[in-house]
């Protein structure tokens, strides 16, 4: 069986780049389909040595640092991989990689990160955050991201079958393209942290500081509970705003090398999450170091966390991104928190291991692969009794 494995670009090591990781350890002789390939030296070793086979927007003007702005030569580029030699496509999408090119007798199956936000339900937020709102530079950006989402819509028929990482994915999926996904949970290195039934008197909140995170809404309440210490680790376009709750009860610490992170998640006595995710990588991770999180309820914390009216809970949600509604959570922890045992945080952690992961992606990609034979062994059947 020949693979193919498509990913939209491959610039960073980061949540996707981990599940092209694993899909590469399920299948080490894929040959392997990008964009564009500038993953730095430092960060390639789980490419395998791999050659990758970029697109036209590879050798494009500034297309190391501004591929992004090829946002409308991105469909056509993904077209223009010739696939027809191999029987399996895995696509690894959170833009465009889903709409490569397959025929009838070839299985796609695409793990989706999320269907293209900017295009579909996060557009108004996209627009207002790079100031294209009003103006002709607006009006070609909405042009130019209708004309995607067309594209986007058409090429989701190409794909024979979905896969969500968290079933929030599952119910975009079905709302863009009305496609039923099966939701397979990203792969999260638990192996990295070790729980600790020890914790000390404050909190964490660890995050790249931008709008959509709401640093500054985590530092506003805490600021409201001078009784209550609050650690921040992260850096980012927010960090003025986060930076003017700084206090005796408030320490910003900036960026943070991880075994810093590590240790902190470890002694916390619960981890405050405050962002609307597709899935949510840093719950798991404290929930791996045996320490509760507080985490605002919806996305993908909702199947991460284990809330208090659960058996075993493993955290606290609070269902308003608003500093009230965080306090109130912050107070009802301390009331329950009891109820909330470190090894309960890291046994609901382990669910999301890479060994997890490449047993539920090997298992679904065997029964697809038995669904398509039994299929066509039917058809075939059929069209021999006409």
């Amino acid at each position: 069986m020949k693979v193919a494995i498509i990913h939209d670009w491959l610039t960073s090591y980061a949540g996707s780049e981990k599940v092209l990781e694993q899909m590469i350890e399920l299948f080490p002789e894929a040959e392997l389909y990008s964009l564009v390939d500038f993953m730095p030296e430092k960060d390639r070793g789980f490419l395998r040595g791999k050659k990758v086979h970029t697109s036209f927007i590879q050798k494009l003007p500034l297309a190391k640092k501004q591929y992004r702005q090829y946002l409308p030569f991105m469909p056509l580029a993904i077209e223009q991989f010739d696939l027809s030699s191999y029987d399996l496509i895995l696509s690894s999408s959170h833009a465009v990689a889903k709409g490569v090119i397959t025929g009838p007798d070839q299985l796609h199956i695409s793990y989706v990160h999320s269907p293209i936000r900017y295009a579909w339900d996060m557009q108004p937020q996209y627009l207002k955050e790079s100031g294209l709102e009003k103006g002709l530079k607006g009006a070609m950006a909405k042009l130019i991201l209708s004309r995607i989402r067309m594209w986007d819509y058409r090429t989701s028929n190409g794909v024979d079958h979905f896969v969500a990482n968290s079933q929030f994915i599952a119910n975009r999926i079905w709302k863009v393209y009305r496609r039923e996904a099966s939701v397979i949970y990203p792969p999260v290195n638990v192996s990295a942290f070790t729980a600790q039934e020890q914790k000390e008197d404050f909190y964490l909140t660890a995050s790249r500081m931008v709008p959509y995170k709401k640093m500054d809404m985590i530092a506003a309440a805490f600021a409201q509970m001078p009784d209550k210490k609050l650690v921040i680790i992260g850096d980012g376009p927010d960090m003025e705003k986060v930076r003017k709750y700084e206090s005796p009860n408030i320490q910003i610490l900036g960026y943070q090398p991880d075994h810093v992170l590590v240790d902190h998640m470890q002694r916390a006595q619960a981890f405050v999450f405050a962002a609307e995710e597709d899935f949510g990588i840093t719950p798991v991770e404290a929930q791996a170091c045996g320490t509760p999180v507080i985490a605002y309820g919806k996305g993908g914390a909702l199947e991460t966390v284990k809330g208090l009216e659960e058996v075993a809970p493993t955290g606290v949600f609070y269902h308003t991104q608003t500093t009230d509604a965080l306090i109130e959570a912050v107070q009802r922890f301390e009331v329950e928190k009891a109820k909330i045992l470190p090894a309960n945080c890291r046994k609901n952690a382990m669910r999301f291991s890479p060994e997890v992961f490449k047993q539920n992606l090997q298992t679904h990609i065997h029964n697809k692969q038995n669904e398509e034979q039994r299929r066509f062994g039917a058809e075939r059947m059929i069209s021999r009794v006409l």
